[in-house]
């Protein structure tokens, strides 16, 4: 037995645990840790730091400009690569800590891995309190890291560097996980961070992580089997499970065999290619017309890696008439709204089921009229974004920019990646975007994160630096969330990034108004409290060039193609800014959200969305008299 021993600290021994797992992508074996971003701080500089300068070449480390971004950009990167690989990510005690929890929310969300790293107060106490340290009146043993607890998949604090040796290859586990993949924190104490240990030498050997595909229960493949033999109307929801399970062969492959029509979710989008014929587009409140049509009429829905969110369901009311099988390789995503579950990869899953259902095919009049109505929707998608003669006093609005954007692209259309998160924005893209390939369409939707987009669009160039990363984001994210520009410039990924001025929350002001409610405190120019000389104008093309972009402002859609084809041209990042309605918004397709509406109200009009509001409710809940 080899006993061999290394003494190091607890932060040399963790950067050189991370640097020497490895991961199997196609043909070859990669770090599964592709680096670390890092802000320091005195919570994690002298330690941690230090580790991470000795090993740069094996874990290159990456400066940010804010660590909610950076653990954005990271995220983004693990979402790029399908989950295969990681980016880590350490902040100093304190603020650069606090600052991790909304971005360990959002991969919560989604199901994506990130690794946090943030220092944490003495376990010696000797100090205390430290600078940044919060005192719990009751609790001697919390510090402000316990915020990410329950935003973390696996949480645990290294009070001795000893407890490495199991917390690394449980974190490991986590992030690689499929059915438990997300956000991982192992709080590191300044103190114990400096500390020494003997370590095996073996804990630091090479390793190929492996996360076997976890294979359907017969009986499960057996029960969704039946439900699908008798039924005539299905249809398929493809979810991100898909792209993640690398299963959108075998999702084409069962819906060609079985001739089912297929929709998608924002995270599944690219599953199946827009222009396959049966491609249905998008489902939902965000769906499109041909998709939530045939969703209201069928009688049974596979509901494949989709974790089943409001926006996906209709808020429980777009397919409540139909039998539900889940295919998830998460159990309790697997296990929601009374359905058959299948438990299992999806990519195993489907060809199971398919094995299950030889010679099935749905109706020939179902599968006509889909194929039908897919057909209409992409002509639909072509005239909504295709070049038009605007009047001088109206401004474009979202499907005119994404038009613009695609026309660009000329033919490496496939070449295009694009990023978003809030807004307006990922209803307009989701139905609008034609992508032909798994991961042209990189949309957090999950957790709708404003400032996700442009820390989100760098972590995308790092997973796909060979492709174009076109970045849309409102300039209510823009201000939110910005400082990455910067580290996109400092790093040389280049990004091209559009801010569709809208002069506020134009997304949240039309919801306001479908309300009842009249404009209030959502758009700079109209309803918002301003002193005398009004809400400033932000010359965002000035902002990104201070940041060291080269920037733009154009007034229409014809100088933006222009300004595409230069932004396209360049080697570094490019911000092109222009103004649009945030007014307007595609009225086809889309289904009912339940948003509550204020039961008591002064005003008429919000009376009146309330009575809309439970008459929805009631058709939901199977009132039959609701009209």
């Amino acid at each position: 037995m080899n006993k061999a021993t290394i003494r190091l600290t607890a932060a040399q021994a963790l950067v050189r645990y991370l640097a020497a797992q490895h991961v199997r992508v196609g043909d070859e074996v990669l770090p599964l840790f592709a680096g670390m971003f890092a802000i320091f701080g005195h919570g994690n500089v002298a330690a941690l730091g230090e580790a991470l300068y000795e090993h740069r070449n094996a874990l290159p480390t990456y400066r940010a400009h804010n660590e909610q971004a950076m653990a954005h950009t990271a995220i983004a990167y693990a979402k790029a690569q399908m989950r295969r690989r990681v980016i880590a990510v350490t902040t100093s005690i304190g603020p650069g800590a606090t600052n991790l929890v909304t971005a360990a929310a959002l991969a919560h969300v989604n199901r994506l891995p990130v690794l946090l790293l943030p220092g944490d107060v003495f376990v010696s106490r000797a100090p205390d309190p430290v600078l940044q340290q919060i005192e719990d009146f009751a609790d001697g043993t919390v510090s402000v890291n316990d915020c990410l607890r329950p935003v973390s998949r696996y949480f645990d604090r290294i009070v001795a560097p000893s407890q490495l040796l199991t917390a690394l290859p449980r974190a490991v586990h986590v992030l690689t996980d499929p059915a438990r993949c997300g956000p991982v924190t192992l709080a590191l104490p300044q103190d114990v961070q400096a500390q020494a240990f003997d370590f095996p030498a073996a804990f630091f050997e090479p390793r190929v992580v492996v996360a076997p595909a976890t294979l359907p229960a017969p009986e499960q493949i057996a029960a969704a089997a039946e439900a699908l033999r008798a039924a005539r109307r299905p249809i398929i929801v493809a979810g991100g499970g898909v792209l993640y399970g690398e299963a959108a062969d075998a999702l084409r492959i069962f819906a060609e065999r079985h001739a089912i029509p297929v929709a998608e979710t924002q995270a599944g989008k690219g599953s199946l290619p827009f222009d396959h014929p049966l491609q249905l587009g998008p489902v939902g409140v965000c769906g499109s017309a041909s998709a939530n049509a045939l969703c209201t009429e069928a009688d049974f829905v596979l509901a494949v890696g989709t974790r089943l969110a409001d926006f996906t369901t209709g808020s429980n009311a777009l397919y409540a008439q139909a039998r539900l099988v889940t295919l998830n390789v998460n159990a309790y995503d697997a296990q929601k709204n009374a359905a058959i579950a299948i438990v299992a990869d999806a990519n195993k899953g489907l060809t199971a089921l398919a094995d299950a259902l030889t010679g099935l095919r749905s109706a020939t009049d179902w599968c006509d009229r889909a194929v039908r109505l897919g057909d209409e929707w992409r002509v639909k998608v072509e005239c909504l974004t295709a070049a038009r003669e605007l009047r001088a006093d109206e401004l474009p609005y979202e499907a005119d920019v994404i038009g613009a954007v695609q026309r660009s692209a000329a033919d490496s259309v496939d070449n295009d990646i694009v990023v978003c998160a809030a807004g307006g924005l990922p209803g307009e893209l989701v139905k609008l975007w034609r992508t032909c390939s798994p991961g042209g369409y990189h949309v957090e939707y999950g957790y709708s994160c404003m400032g996700y987009e442009i820390a989100g669009g760098l972590g995308v160039k790092m997973a796909k630096p060979e492709r174009e990363v076109i970045v849309m984001v409102g300039d209510g994210s823009y201000l939110m969330l910005n400082s990455e520009i910067a580290t996109s410039v400092m790093l040389g990924h280049k990004l091209i990034i559009l801010v569709l001025d809208n002069r506020g929350f134009g997304c949240i002001g039309r919801l306001q108004r479908a309300c009842g409610d009249v404009p209030f405190n959502n758009l700079l120019d109209e309803d918002c409290a301003t002193a005398a000389g009004g809400a400033p104008v932000v010359d965002f093309a000035a902002h990104a060039r201070a940041l060291g972009a080269s920037a733009e402002h154009v007034a229409d859609i014809a100088q933006l193609e222009h300004a595409l084809r230069r932004a396209r041209a360049a080697k570094n990042t490019y911000v092109v800014s222009i103004r649009t309605d945030p007014h307007r918004s595609t009225a086809e397709g889309g289904s009912w959200w339940e948003v509550a509406v204020p039961e008591v109200s002064a005003r008429e009009s919000v009376r009146d969305a309330r009575a809309a509001y439970a008459a929805a409710l009631r058709r939901r809940d199977g009132d039959s008299d609701a009209q």
